[in-house]
Order: structure tokens, then sequence, then C-alpha cells
């Protein structure tokens, strides 16, 4: 802005002068005045418009009630009222000045004696005119009266005789007949012009005052000649005669000075209003540069103190960065500079501050980091038993959205999540009634999904740290099943190791004996011998079938793993189960690739089928529903029947050897299925339908390039 009107007022300054020049030069103002005053009010329009902005700029700051708007306004009043009133009162002052001078240049006294001077210098021309034309017209009667072919020598002596510069006759159509002229060096006269040659010979003469060039003022006579000839009836006869060059001078002079001054008079309003205008022009240029270095003047006294009100909410608001300080060595100079001072000392401070948080806050990120990386789950309580800290391992553990339990004792979690009353009572057990003893214990909850049994730890937390409690937990629910497993799968191995052997031995002394004791015996008694032998028998192979299941779960399967289509693999099963008592149903989704022993799988199928059969045998309207898809990154083959379900006492160890709701059969059949899907990599779910049914989900992983695809 400064440099806006700066420039504004330098272009005034040089617009003002060259309008003086024009003012006073009269080509001057003819050829540019128009284009300085259209530069002149171009360059007051900017001003207006500055001024006129930075008066919306004050406005808008005054509305906006800022710090130092008020003060701007005064200064600005104050700063306008003195470049006004004095430039107004110059100004009225000039305009009746100049109007009243212009006035007075024009007297009558003046205007009177210049008109007669112009009338006395045309009054003597005249005079010599007519006088010239009194000589020529005597000339013509002389010549008139001689025959035509003496005109020629009569001529000079008639010029000589009237003392006349130079004379020439004409035939009627303009041909020179004769020439004769004081001055030897003059060749050829004057021609006059066709339509002198018409007028003089329609019997009028003709006279004019000419300027001939170089030769100066000229006064021209030109008279008919009647004469007698039979070729012709009438010559023109040219008289030329100098005006004297001073009078010709002081004419041209008068003349000159008269037409200027009633040019002037006849624009001295324009004069009034050119001069006004200009003076109104310079008026408003100064007015306005005044006004608008008032504005600057303004702004630059009370930007410090805007600064100061700027900085002082900043600080208010937490920013602690210095002020623009000011170029003064005043008052106020000083004082931004000790304001910035104490902006600095108040920024180091809070960057001390700040330096240490962020160091507790990566302290902090550091430790929720471990947390949450942590396998185990934590869980910190404060003095009142509530809920502090929580890792995700936690949430994931026990399933259990711990944003519901905020605001609520530990203690008490089992009346809102019944699921975790046992949590809650080794909580109390240890924490409120066992004082501040470190404990441990293994936990069971039970949900719907199944049984998970926790080993839980638990302390007190030194006072120094805000005191508290801490528990920490890990889900041994595999690491159990893995150790029974184990167990059991060691039992199987001995118990089919122990039984296998005397088998056979039996069958066989069991069938001597009837071969030979049959002859030998009643028929009452054989046959009897023979019902005993088909016992042992059977039983036999009874146990030959259970010592078969024994090794088969006792034996880690080796797989063979191939790609497979789960659907054609489903499929060619359920090829064998056409003519079941209870039909099967399929649903089968698309594009389910995996890799996987073939024969292990189909025994997993085999096994699901008969078990989804034997639940159904005593239901009406039995239906088994097979229903494979894709899952993200799984292959799901879902088994479904209607049934009576799982009992809610099998269904947390469903998957553990012996369990079974059958009255046949060995409880081996879902536990070598987890064993065989397992060594896939996969996993399998149980769960109860409503309102009656079981479904039985095994998961196993699509191929890389299938489950690329389901991604995509």
């Amino acid at each position: 802005m400064r440099h806006i009107v700066g420039f504004s007022i330098a272009l005034g300054t040089v617009l003002l002068y060259l309008l003086w020049r024009a003012s006073s030069n009269t080509a001057l103002f003819a050829e540019h005045y128009t284009l300085l005053i259209v530069l002149n009010a171009v360059v007051a329009t900017l001003l207006l418009g500055l001024i006129g902005y930075q008066i919306w700029l004050v406005r808008r700051r005054i509305r906006a009630q800022q710090f130092g708007a008020r003060l701007t306004k005064r200064l600005i009043l104050v700063f306008a009222l003195m470049a006004i009133v004095p430039g107004t009162v110059i100004y009225g002052v000039s305009v009746q000045f100049l109007t009243r001078s212009i006035e007075s240049w024009f007297d009558v006294r003046v205007d009177s004696a210049l008109e007669g001077g112009l009338n006395l210098g045309r009054s003597a021309l005249d005079a010599q005119l007519a006088e010239l034309t009194r000589k020529a017209e005597a000339m013509a009667l002389t010549l008139a009266d001689e025959p035509a072919s003496g005109h020629i020598t009569t001529l000079n002596r008639l010029r000589e005789q009237a003392g006349v510069a130079e004379a020439t006759l004409f035939s009627a159509r303009g041909a020179v007949i004769a020439f004769s002229s004081a001055d030897p060096r003059a060749l050829t006269p004057k021609l006059p012009g066709p339509a002198i040659l018409r007028q003089v010979r329609q019997q009028q003469p003709y006279r004019s005052l000419e300027v001939l060039g170089e030769r100066g003022l000229y006064l021209r006579a030109v008279v008919p000649v009647n004469v007698l000839s039979l070729t012709e009836d009438i010559r023109i006869l040219q008289l030329m005669q100098p005006v004297p060059r001073k009078l010709a001078e002081d004419a041209e002079a008068v003349q000159e000075v008269y037409r200027d001054y009633q040019e002037l008079s006849f624009s001295r309003r324009s004069l009034s209003r050119l001069f006004t205008l200009s003076l109104t022009m310079t008026l408003l240029l100064a007015l306005l540069s005044a006004v608008a270095a008032a504005f600057l003047v303004s702004q630059r006294l009370s930007a410090p103190l805007g600064l100061l009100a700027e900085g002082t909410r900043a600080v208010g608001k937490g920013d602690f960065t210095p002020v623009q300080p000011v170029k003064a060595r005043d008052e106020l100079g000083m004082l931004i500079n000790s304001f910035n001072a104490m902006t600095r000392q108040l920024a180091e401070t809070r960057a001390q501050v700040e330096s240490k948080q962020r160091q507790l806050e990566a302290a902090k990120g550091y430790l929720e980091s471990i947390l949450a990386h942590l396998s185990s789950g934590v869980l910190a309580f404060d003095e009142s038993f509530h809920l502090r800290t929580v890792n995700p391992t936690a949430a994931q553990i026990l399933g259990v959205d711990f944003a519901a339990l905020k605001g609520l004792e530990a203690f008490a979690w089992g009346e809102r999540k019944p699921g975790l009353t046992p949590f809650s009572a080794a909580l109390a057990r240890h924490f409120r009634d066992g004082g501040e003893k470190d404990w441990q214990e293994q936990i069971e909850l039970t949900a719907e999904t199944g049984s998970q049994v926790l080993l839980v730890r638990g302390t007190r937390l030194p006072a120094q740290a805000e005191g508290g409690y801490v528990v920490v937990f890990d889900d041994i629910t595999h690491l159990i099943q893995a150790q029974r497993a184990a167990a059991w799968g060691e039992v199987a191995r001995r118990l089919a190791h122990e039984i296998k052997n005397p088998l056979t031995p039996i069958q066989l002394s069991a069938e001597r004996l009837e071969h030979k004791l049959t002859p030998k015996l009643t028929p009452e008694d054989a046959a009897m011998l023979a019902r005993s032998t088909q016992t042992i028998v059977n039983q036999v192979a009874a146990l030959k079938s259970m010592v078969n299941d024994f090794s088969e779960y006792a034996r880690a399967p080796v797989l063979q793993a191939r790609p497979l289509d789960l659907n054609a693999l489903v499929g060619e099963v359920l090829a064998l189960y056409e003519h079941a008592e209870v039909p099967v149903s399929t649903e089968f989704g698309s594009g389910l690739a995996i890799e996987g022993d073939a024969k292990l799988l189909r025994q997993v199928i085999h096994n699901l089928l008969r078990n989804a059969q034997d639940a159904v045998a005593q239901t009406p309207n039995g239906r088994i529903t097979v229903r494979t898809e894709a899952s993200g990154a799984w292959a799901q083959l879902k088994v479904m029947d209607n049934g009576p379900g799982f009992p809610p006492e099998i269904l947390a160890r469903a998957f553990e050897p012996y369990v079974t709701t059958k009255a046949k059969g060995t409880g081996l059949g879902l536990a070598i299925v987890k064993k065989i899907v397992d060594e896939h990599h996969g996993r399998v779910e149980i769960r109860n339908l409503e309102p009656l049914g079981a479904c039985v989900c095994v998961h196993l992983p699509l191929t890389l390039a299938q489950a690329r695809d389901q991604a995509a």
C-alpha cells in the first residue's frame, strides 16, 4: 500500500506539472490537454479507490472490534481535516482570483483600439487598391483609342507614366500579348485565373490584395480593354503593384493581434473553466494524497499496538511466536522488544515441557506397544478395582468388549457378563480376601462355542506407581487339549498293542474247540457250543474293530498333499450316499481349490456324514445339508442336520476321545476328524442351530492363487 500511494502521488505531481504547462501554452493545450485531464482523473480515481478501500477496512475492523481500529479512525479524521480545511480555503480563493483576473484581461478600450488600428490599415490598403484600379481604367481607355497593333509599344510608356511596377496585356483567352515590368529580372507575369478572366470579359473589373510567396503583399487590378478590330473586340489589362513592406508588416501585425484577441475573447469562459479544472485536479490530488498519507501514518502509529494486541491474544492461546519487530527506537519499539523477549522465554520453557512430555509419551507408547504385542492378556486396575488399562490380547482371549465394563468393579463383571463369573470370583477371592500376596490359579470359562481354560496370575502394584492391581493370564486350552490328545494317543497305542496280540489265538482256539468237540456232543450241547463259539468270534471281531480305531487315532497321519477341488472331492463321497435313508442336499460354491490328502479328507467327510445320519436317525423328516463356500483365504465345508444337536456338556469337549452321545461307538470320530484337519493347517468348529440341529464347519486354506482370486 505504501508503494502504491507513493507512486500515485509522484505520478500525480508529474501530471499536474504537465497540466500547468499545457494551461500556459495554447498549442500544447490544444494537443495534449484532454489526455492530461484523463490521466489526472485516472490517478484521482485510483487514489479515491484506495481511500475508499482503506475506509472499508477500518469500518470492518471496527465492526470486528479489532484492537487499534478506533485509534486509526481518529488519526485518519485528524489528518484528513488538516488537509481538507486549508486546501478548500485555498481552492476557493484561487478560483475567485483567477476568474476575476481573466475577466479583467478583456477591456472595451483595448478592443476598440485594436479594431481601429485594423480598420486604419484596411483603409490605407483599400485606397491604394482603388488608385491602382483607376490607373488601370485610364490605361485601358488610352489603349482602346489606339489600334491593336500599337498596344505593345504603348504599354511600356503607359506603365512608366502611371508609376506601376508591372503591366500585362492579355488576349480574351488569357494569352500574353505584351508584358512590361519595372524589375528587369522579371521575365513572366503573374497570370490571372480563369474565374478572373471570365469576370473581366463580362465588363466587370477585378481588384484584390494578394500575397505572392517570397515577393510579399501585392495589389492586383484587372480591367477590360475594348478594341476596334476585325479579329477581336476585347483585351485584358492587368496591373500589379507591391505594397510597401513597412505598411504590410504593420497591417499583418495588427490583424494577427486582433485575431488572437478575438480568439481569447471568444474562449475566455473556456479558459476560465480550464484553469478552474486544473485547480480542481490539483486540489483533488493534493487532498487525496494527504488522506492516503494519513491512512499510512495512522496505520504506522497504531501498527505496534495492534501487534502487541495480537501477540497477547496468541500468548493466551499458547502461541509464543515473537511478533514482528518494529524498526523504531521510541517507547513502542522498546515495548515490543521486551514483549518478544518474554515470548521467547515462554517458548523455551514450553519446549522443555513438551520435550519431557514427548519422552513420557514415548515411554508410554513403548509400554503400550509391548502390551499390544504380548501373547498374554494384561488387565490393570486402580485401588477401587476399576479397569484402568487393558491390552488387545485380553479382549481377544476373553471375547469381551471392555468398553461395556467401563466404570464397573471387576468383582461385578459376572453380573453383566455371566461367562466371566468364575474370572471375577477369582479376582475377588485373591485380591479382596487374599491381601498383598501374589497368586496364580487355573480357571475354566464356559461359553457357547466351548470351554476355555485360563492360567491367571495376579499381584499388587507398588504405591510409588500410583498403586492398583495387575492381572496377567494365558489361554492354555489348546495346550491342555494337546496334552490330553497326547495322553489318549499313548493310551490308545498301548491298548492296541496289548489287546491285539491275544485276539487271534482266542478266535482260533474257540473255532478249534468247536471243530473238535461238536462230533462228540449231543445235538443240544453241540448247538450250545456253536452259539458260544460264535459269541466269542463276534466279540473278538468287535475288539479288533476297536483296536483298529485305537491304532488309527494313535498313528500320526502321513499327508500326501496335492491340489484338489473340494467340490469334486465332496461329490465323490456323496455318490456313496445316493441311496441313504436320509436325503442329502448340496450347496456348492465356486473356486474352492485346496491342497490336501484326498484319502484323509474323504475319511473326514465320511465321519461327518455318518455322524449326521446317526443324529437324524430318530428325527421325523430328517435332512442333511452339505454346503461349500469361500470365506476370505479359507474354504469352508459345512455339514448341517436338523437332529437334536449337541448336549451342552458335550459341546465343550466334543473333540476329545471317548466323548460321544451314541450308545455304540468309541467316541473317536470327531477326534480323528480334528487331528486330520489340524494336519491340513485348518480348524473345525461345531455349534447348535436354532431351533434344532447341529453344524460342523471345517475350514481349509485355499491355494495361494485361489486366495488371490478371491481377494480380487
